[in-house]
């Protein structure tokens, strides 16, 4: 059963039972239900509601979502158990988030132990609490806490809620007994069942929520339910309990049909199955790693030693000379006292972690880690002759990983004699910041190197998505055709403030020219300049940004690119001179240049890089669609509320995207337009990405 009641001398116990987080199932509501009406007629003088396992409800039942509802519905449910004639106590440990903070908050009181949290995450899901959470919070903690705490959607400890007025007692030890002789000791002191509901109104204050309304639409640029949010909570200021309630569940129905809920489900779910590894067995054995060398200080290397020192591994970081490591060490001083400064971590705490890291020269003192992570500029000859130094030095089983973001890995592990060693391991720049990693699995990387690695990604608060071999794997291969659009809607009219403008409207985190100076202009230069003229694509797609590099120009870090920038404030600027370069080259190409309103600018962007990723699905790159969703949320600021790029493709329909491929590829030419056949195939037969990732 998941939900049981028994009578314990003077107390009923509801006991909660649904592993692995005590979701509230239909059975659990049902439970909760019959047990709260068993105890109104029984002996009992209190209710006490405990969870086994290791939290208490940790949330509604995701995959009920979107269904209809079953009675007992939530909101019903948590007004019979107020309503209860004796005291309802819920007894707190581990989380109790989102409907299970709302049942602790229905109850009379809650008693917590010491480490646990609370909060509601639903934001996160493009929802708000729709079971009294708007309506309750605010009457036991006020608007400005309850809107913090909403609108946030992370966790907060005990101590906070208790200070909050959330939480009535904070335990240490036998979260149960305390709970049992906290709810005699009430019954003893004749107090009443302490319904929130009835509680005084907040407190309105107009202006605060007017300044939560600014930051939201900076903070959630395009999503609706922090809106609503705020809605909700000036309504439990202005309403009547029952009029509060109907408006917060009228909310919560709106957030839950809009397409925004749905792709952020689509992502909860996604996240999860990145992580499932088709073909591989459960049981496949992991190598140990205890320790972990980092080859290359620069910003990437150091970012990574630092996502595995912060884990709590020894990192040796090796650079060429000591000047080189100097500067890596340094790059890691400064971002681990910047964290303590963001109150992060304490003082004591970054000296510890900055501790584990031990820099050196010498390619020898390698010799007994257990994993090693190459992260030296994109050559490919380069890192094959460091993958060579390390077949020689480190120990059998140690495993060898680059982060390339676009070399072949095959290639890499051929400069070794142990190739089923050799793994890709893509961290996102800044590395100690960014979740998402790429793990790049090799045409004979080992299955148990594989596994090790998805376990370690986990451990180090990555999100692991794994990716076949190809020029860019996932992302960066997707990315050169978002780009390519980019840089032709410049070249033909576009500027790069409308670009941005129309992309970050949109919702994507940065728009793409901007982008472009933050990671260096000079990047991409590079990197073509060692291709043959006849592999860089179309000319017209790199003229302007080889023109601004040729002259200086770089970005951010040389002061001027695309834009200009402050060099105290790093306040960005779009100048005359700029856009005389752009039309200079384009003139240059013989390229007319017109209005390009944003529309066409998104949908050339946007439709890039899911025909793209088509492609990646059909010759199995991914594992599956929702990876490269994934990818994009969080690795490329792709919005979440619009799930993915390829949720997207669903959500706008299969035929309206090749309708609108098949226009673009009439007015700019087969060469970049060519629809994946994935993509015509579903489109003609009128099926779903989603419906055909159920099948293969």
């Amino acid at each position: 059963m998941s939900v049981s009641y028994a009578l314990q001398n003077d107390l009923g116990v509801i006991t909660i039972d649904n592993p692995p987080v005590n979701a509230l199932s239909h059975a659990v509501r049902s439970g909760i239900r019959d047990a709260i009406r068993e105890a109104q007629a029984d002996a009992s003088t209190a209710v006490v509601i405990v969870c086994e396992g290791r939290t208490f409800v940790a949330g509604a039942q995701i995959k009920e979502f979107g269904k209809p509802p079953k009675d007992p519905w939530l909101p019903e449910l948590l007004d019979e158990v107020e309503a209860s004639e004796k005291p309802v106590i819920a007894a707190i440990h581990g989380t109790a988030l989102g409907g299970g903070f709302e049942l602790a908050l229905a109850s009379h009181y809650r008693i917590a132990q010491s480490d646990a949290k609370v909060g509601f995450p639903e934001v996160k899901l493009g929802l708000l609490p729709g079971a009294g959470g708007t309506q309750r919070a605010p009457r036991l903690a006020g608007v400005g806490t309850s809107l913090e705490l909403i609108t946030n959607g992370n966790p907060i400890d005990v101590g906070t809620a208790n200070t909050a007025g959330l939480v009535d007692e904070i335990v240490d030890g036998d979260l149960q007994q305390a709970a049992f002789d906290f709810a005699r000791r009430i019954v003893a002191e004749g107090a009443h069942c302490r319904k929130t509901s009835e509680l005084p109104a907040p407190e309105a204050d107009p202006g605060l929520c007017a300044d939560y309304r600014k930051r939201l639409a900076q903070r959630a640029r395009g999503q609706i339910a922090p809106q609503k949010i705020v809605d909700c909570v000036e309504a439990a200021a202005a309403l009547p309990f029952p009029e509060g309630m109907q408006f917060e569940r009228e909310a919560f129905m709106e957030c839950m049909a809009s397409p925004q809920s749905a792709g952020m489900r689509h992502m909860f779910f996604a996240e999860r199955e990145a992580g499932k590894v088709k073909g591989l067995s459960k049981d496949t054995p992991r190598r140990e790693v205890r320790s972990v060398g980092v080859i290359g200080g620069g910003t990437m290397g150091s970012g990574i030693a630092m996502n595995f020192a912060t884990a709590g591994w020894p990192v040796k970081l090796l650079e060429v000379n000591d000047d080189a490591l100097g500067r890596g060490l340094e790059i890691i001083a400064r971002n681990y006292a910047g964290g303590v400064k963001r109150g992060k971590m304490t003082e004591e705490q970054a000296i510890e972690t900055r501790n584990r890291i031990q820099g050196t020269t010498d390619y020898e003192s390698l010799a007994d880690v257990d994993l090693v992570i190459e992260a030296v500029f994109e050559d490919l000859n380069l890192k094959q002759d460091i993958f060579a130094q390390l077949d020689d030095v480190c120990k059998p089983g140690c495993i060898l990983a680059t982060n390339t973001s676009y070399q072949d890995v095959d290639k890499i592990a051929s400069a070794t004699g142990r190739p089923e060693d050799v793994i890709g391991l893509h961290f996102f720049s800044p590395a100690h910041i960014m979740k998402l990693l790429e793990v790049v699995r090799a045409g004979k990387t080992a299955d148990d190197v594989l596994a090790t690695c998805m376990d370690i990604a986990k451990k180090i608060r990555k999100v692991p998505v794994v990716s076949g071999v190809c020029y860019g794997f996932i992302g960066n291969r997707m990315l050169q055709h978002y780009g390519r659009e980019a840089n032709l809607c410049l070249i033909e009219g576009a500027t790069p403030v409308s670009i941005d403008t129309a992309m970050e409207q949109w919702g994507m985190a940065m728009g793409p020219i901007r982008v472009f100076d933050l990671a260096g202009i000079d990047v991409g230069y590079k990197a073509r300049q060692g291709l043959p003229v006849d592999e860089r694509g179309d000319p017209k797609a790199y003229r302007i940004a080889d023109a601004f590099v040729e002259m200086g120009r770089l970005g951010q870090k040389s002061g001027a690119g695309f834009y200009t920038y402050d060099p105290e404030t790093r306040k960005q600027n779009f100048d005359e001179a700029s856009l005389a370069v752009i039309e200079r080259e384009a003139a240059a190409m013989g390229v007319e240049r017109r209005e390009i309103d944003a529309g066409e600018i998104v949908d050339r962007l946007i439709y890039a890089l899911i025909n793209e990723g088509f492609r990646i699905v059909e010759e199995g790159i991914a594992q599956r669609p929702s990876d490269i969703d994934v990818v994009y949320v969080y690795g490329y600021g792709f919005p979440a509320h619009r799930g993915g790029p390829m949720h997207y493709a669903d959500a706008v329909g299969l035929k309206e995207v090749l309708a609108r491929v098949s226009e673009f590829r009439e007015r700019f030419g087969d060469e970049n337009w060519t629809p994946a056949p994935l993509l015509e195939k579903l489109a003609k037969e009128g099926a779903s990405l989603a419906d055909w990732a159920r099948d293969n």
